[in-house]
């Protein structure tokens, strides 16, 4: 069966609306995601935004609780800092309103203690070494995971212990 001549089936509208509800309520989307969903599903511009209008009226699509989902989410799962969540929001279409608020998710406390373990962790897996070499390692590991450079070496100058 050749899959590049197959045909996707495309959806009336009302089918559409029906299944981007599901979709939302499943899990927490974006306009602009469910934007290209819809259009992968064959819909044309007038009905892709009237159902977006639809779902963000009835409450199924919402840019600022996704953002705050969103960055609650790959701070405590993934353990990304607040450079990466915000480049990921901005990928994603999201205002800075929401980026804003979805920022203030994040209590300081919360992403110092993260941050701490972070590099503990990794400050294991780098063997031997030179102090200052070591704490180069692990600021990068720690900034490729999205955490701010000033925050990252104040961090390393306080903590001795990460230089062992």
């Amino acid at each position: 069966m050749d899959f590049e001549n197959k045909q996707k089936k495309k959806l009336t509208p009302a089918q559409a609306l029906i299944k981007a509800q599901q979709s939302c309520a499943y899990q927490e989307r974006c306009q602009q995601e469910m934007r290209n969903k819809l259009y992968e599903w064959g819909l044309y511009s007038d009905d892709v935004e009237n159902i977006i209008s639809d779902l963000i009226t009835t409450n199924f699509l919402n840019e600022e609780r996704f953002a705050k989902t969103y960055a609650g989410g790959k701070f405590r799962i993934k353990k990304w800092g607040r450079i990466k969540i915000k480049i990921e929001l901005k990928k994603r279409s999201i205002s800075p309103y929401c980026i804003k608020k979805a920022m203030e998710e994040i209590g300081d406390k919360d992403y110092i203690q993260t941050l701490k373990q972070l590099i503990i962790k990794k400050s294991k897996e780098i063997k031997g070494g030179k102090p200052q070499l070591r704490n180069y390692k692990l600021a990068q590991y720690a900034a490729s995971r999205g955490f701010e450079q000033d925050l990252i070496w104040d961090l390393l100058k306080e903590e001795e212990d990460f230089a062992s």
